[in-house]
């Protein structure tokens, strides 16, 4: 794990500082960079967007497919967590927190807006740092990779319908266009041109140029993501400021929802009986989000001044700290889980 990935929460609360200083300091710039966008898709933050995402689907080997039916039991467990449980969870926290909870703390508006972050982040499978995950938990590298590779490929048919379902149930206005336009231009285009991209450098099988090609690209990765934290946190400085609380309120839930979805995936990999190496890393997929997407998304359907936009940024926030929490306790209960072969 790099030290950009083992302090992520660092940097990221270091983006958030600077990013509401600036925004109060010179609230004119950030609104000429807000007012830069084409079907409600603001092209900087489309550009950094894409800087983060390229890289993790260059990553992707949609070929691993072929492996799907080899020990099954595995990716089952990944994909009911991921695709039946996480939405619907995160959607029920979110309403009961912020309809119930928390109502006296926000407006109606600004609860709306949170509820559709917290969904964002739930139908949002990680991608990248599950890598990270399994590495550390000396997860099955192969096995892993099928894993990704599969929940890539449903995403692409599987988060809109989900999250439009999901914030309809909210009684949130869903915008089908705009939420379409989003799912192609952050997860189709990326998985097309990182698969052309693996296929163009990955010539006689030597991953040894595709390691290098995402190494080049790591650092403008890091930049579009903080650059993309600095942006939002800029937008909202203002309302930051003057309720400083609320980040504090964001992240109560998402705490919630991460450690209880981990402990439902965990206490299901014990009972299936599967071995260490395949249960923990199908744990890490199914409790990590892939913020990127879910931030870009947010961003897309309500805006950068957006309380969506905000929650989605919080659940960068928290999630390195509480996933390598997990990875410690994996880790340390290796014990419970017997050699047995997945099946």
């Amino acid at each position: 794990m790099g030290l950009f990935e083992r302090y992520l929460s660092l940097w990221v609360a270091l983006c958030i500082a600077a990013g509401v200083i600036l925004g109060n300091l010179i609230p004119g710039v950030f609104a000429q960079i807000a007012a830069l966008e084409y079907a409600h898709v603001n092209l900087v933050v489309a550009v950094l967007i894409w800087l983060m995402i390229y890289p993790i689907m260059v990553q992707v080997d949609f070929s691993s497919i072929k492996d799907v039916g080899k020990k099954p039991k595995g990716l089952i467990l990944t994909l009911v967590i991921n695709w039946l449980i996480k939405p619907f969870t995160m959607a029920l926290l979110g309403w009961l927190f912020f309809k119930g909870l928390f109502a006296d703390f926000v407006d109606p508006q600004s609860a709306g807006e949170y509820i559709a972050g917290m969904i964002l982040l739930g139908v949002a499978p990680c991608t990248a740092m599950v890598f990270i995950w399994s590495q550390l938990t000396k997860g099955d590298a192969n096995y892993t990779l099928v894993q990704v590779s599969v929940n890539d490929v449903i995403m692409i048919f599987a988060f809109a319908p989900i999250t439009a379902f999901l914030l309809g149930i909210s009684d949130i206005h869903v915008p089908w266009e705009t939420l379409l336009i989003s799912v192609v231009l952050y997860v189709v285009l990326p998985l097309v041109a990182g698969a052309l991209t693996r296929k163009r450098l990955d010539k006689g099988n030597d991953h040894s140029r595709i390691e290098a090609f995402v190494n080049r690209l790591k650092p403008w990765s890091i930049i579009g993501l903080l650059a993309t934290v600095i942006l939002l946190f800029g937008f909202q400085a203002e309302t930051i400021i003057t309720k400083p609380m609320i980040i504090l309120l964001i992240a109560i839930p998402l705490l919630i929802q991460t450690y209880g979805i981990f402990a439902i995936a965990y206490f299901a990999a014990k009972q299936l009986k599967l071995p260490h190496n395949v249960a923990a890393p199908a744990c890490m997929i199914g409790t990590s989000n892939f913020f990127e997407l879910a931030v870009a998304v947010a961003i897309s359907l309500f805006g950068l001044h957006s309380g969506a936009a905000l929650a989605t940024v919080v659940g960068v926030l928290v999630e390195v700290p509480v996933m390598l929490s997990l990875v410690w306790f994996a880790n340390r209960t290796r014990h419970w889980f017997e050699p047995h072969n997945a099946e």
